[in-house]
């Protein structure tokens, strides 16, 4: 038997590719007898609310037609990551270079700096301190962008 989760994935995950973004997270809550669907969607630029709307109407039609949803009503909430969303992969780095970013390396050193280049193994940091340093991504871990106000 495939999850609720599974099969909402499977059937919008098409849908959200085509559009060239992509599925950030799912998150299936159960309030009583009704359902409250998150989707967060991202692309390789930060995308505008309506860029986010475009999406939402698709996915929606989409879970019309999901039958592991059964006649439970649902809230559907789409939207992209906020700033506190982690850094994971490295499409996270190259949309955020030119940012301001705080991470550990081998969950020992922090580490906070501008992001000025980034690969699908590494990134630069200009930090203010100790100018710029290259970083393995597989060294770096719990790395958020940092609020910056001008």
């Amino acid at each position: 038997m495939i999850s609720v989760e599974s099969a909402i994935r499977d059937a919008i995950a098409p849908a959200i590719s085509a559009q060239n973004l992509f599925l950030e997270a799912l998150h299936v809550a159960t309030a009583g007898k009704h359902r409250i669907i998150r989707i967060l969607v991202d692309g390789e630029k930060p995308l505008s609310l309506d860029e986010v709307t475009a999406i939402t109407k698709p996915i929606s039609e989409i879970l019309d037609s999901v039958t592991e949803l059964g006649e439970r009503p649902f809230t559907l909430e789409v939207s992209s990551p906020g700033v506190d969303f982690p850094l994971t992969l490295p499409r996270h780095w190259r949309k955020n270079q030119g940012r301001l970013v705080a991470f550990s390396v081998n969950g020992e050193e922090k580490i906070s700096g501008r992001i000025t280049e980034s690969t699908d193994s590494a990134v630069t940091i200009e930090q203010k301190k100790g100018g710029a340093r290259e970083f393995a991504l597989k060294d770096i871990t719990n790395a958020n962008i940092e609020i910056e106000f001008k």
